[in-house]
């Protein structure tokens, strides 16, 4: 089992801030526990509550000392909200260890069993950050009523920038020579995020399997692969390792041997189905980050929720080629939309119909039904593809990810790329959430985790 935070603006920023303080600084960090399908726990940090200045009863850069008034309002908040606490407090200086001392360790028992009565929550958790210099090393664990113990062992921090931190505790393993070039690119430590990080990739057409491929060429090592369809002929033009003897298989199964021929050390699951499917799209959570390569608006409503709810990024993606009535290509348009915590969806940006999204989720004989009566729409059939065309905009689709882990990119950081590829033009947009609705700051919808229903939204076959 491994134990994730994550962390999106402001709590993440608030943290960097308070570690640069040359004085120890406490506060109650408030988040969501989610347990994953597969046992894993994910901490989806919602707010941190900062202790106040008169509540301090003593304050060093090697120790402090804290009245119950600094935190007992935040548990009150924290218990009304769902969340559990973690007490969180800073060890100043560059250099400095974020190991508890034993001091720590003794008021960690004297605070615990309080944080979890006052919260109402099975856990008590603990958090100690220290500056480096290019970023923070941290400590952690969660200490369950039943004594349980557990490490903090990855912080994910998905603001502006994304960055992977695994704990202080955990030593970094070594970077395989195959990857030099790439290291000569970014350096060593994105080469070992990308190592590290578990992606998920809906839909293994034309753009996933170029996804997946390119992802584990560049180092990739866990992918969470979901796609309902079997392979046809008309992919084998476009879907990356497969053949024509493959016909018929499922197309996730397909893009999986065929990487793992690429990468044996590779773990890549599998799940046969649709998103649309709640328990196929819970599958998600085990994820970091979710590439959206499908090509249903009903899927894309569920990855535009799932940004927002479960503080997982999502680079979501398009590709639409225009013809006129005699058969000639006449527009190439790629589009490659970044979901961070805090950003607009797809629903603000108007790139999902939420017509077609209903109908897509009709069975077959409601929906000719419903289009017949003109209350439903009639759904486009099969859509012209070339895997050039896919493969470009995977690749800038990748590219996003590469950009946000080293930060090469201008800023302010564009959240939307789009390809005009028959003008041989690129442009890049950011769009602003709506107001009051679930992907703004503002909603109190970020980092919610299970909610009831999950990602508060209807379900077929719910």
């Amino acid at each position: 089992m491994t134990a994730t935070l994550v962390l999106s603006n402001p709590v993440m920023n608030e943290i960097m801030v308070a570690s640069g303080n040359p004085l120890e600084t406490a506060g109650v960090l408030r988040a969501v526990l989610v347990r994953t399908p597969a046992g894993h726990i994910r901490l989806l940090g919602r707010g941190i509550d900062w202790v106040p200045d008169n509540a301090y009863l003593d304050r060093r850069h090697d120790g402090l000392g804290i009245s119950s008034e600094g935190y007992v309002g935040s548990l009150g908040k924290a218990e009304a909200r769902g969340e559990i606490a973690i007490w969180f407090h800073t060890h100043p200086g560059v250099g400095s260890s974020p190991r508890p001392s034993q001091h720590d360790e003794q008021v960690d028992g004297q605070i615990a069993d309080l944080f979890r009565l006052r919260t109402g929550q099975e856990f008590y958790g603990t958090l100690i950050v220290a500056p480096t210099g290019h970023g923070i090393a941290f400590t952690g664990t969660l200490q369950h009523e039943d004594g349980a113990r557990f490490a903090l062992d990855r912080l994910w921090d998905v603001s502006d920038t994304w960055r992977l931190v695994k704990s202080y505790n955990d030593p970094s393993p070594p970077l395989a020579s195959m990857f030099d070039r790439n290291v000569r690119a970014f350096g060593g430590e994105v080469q070992r995020t990308l190592s590290e990080l578990t992606i998920g990739i809906v839909g293994t057409g034309g753009t996933g399997s170029a996804v997946a491929e390119q992802l584990v060429r560049v180092g990739v090592r866990h992918l969470h692969v979901i796609d309902a369809d079997e392979l046809s002929l008309s992919n084998v033009t476009r879907v990356y390792g497969s053949h024509p003897d493959q016909v018929g298989q499922p197309k996730a199964e397909v893009v999986r041997d065929h990487l793992l021929s690429i990468a044996p050390d590779l773990d890549c699951q599998v799940q046969v189905g649709m998103i649309v499917d709640q328990p196929i799209a819970r599958e998600l959570c085990e994820c970091d980050l979710v590439f959206g390569c499908t090509d249903d608006n009903a899927g894309r409503l569920v990855l535009s929720r799932l940004g927002t709810y479960m503080l997982t990024p999502v680079i979501d993606m398009g590709v639409l080629l225009s013809s006129d009535h005699g058969g000639n290509l006449r527009g190439i348009d790629g589009r490659v939309t970044v979901m961070a915590p805090g950003t607009a969806c797809l629903l603000c940006r108007n790139r999902i119909d939420v017509r077609r999204a209903a109908a897509e989720l009709m069975n077959e004989d409601e929906r000719h039904r419903l289009a017949g009566e003109g209350y439903a729409p009639v759904l486009a059939g099969v859509e012209p593809a070339v895997v050039t065309f896919t493969t470009a905009v995977a690749a800038a689709a990748t590219s996003e990810l590469l950009e946000r882990l080293t930060g090469y990119g201008p800023d302010p950081r564009p959240s939307e790329v789009l390809l005009r590829l028959h003008d041989r033009e690129i442009s890049t947009n950011i769009v602003e959430p709506r107001e009051h609705h679930y992907c703004h700051p503002a909603s109190g919808k970020q980092g919610l985790g299970n909610t009831t229903p999950w990602l508060e939204q209807v379900w077929r076959n719910a």
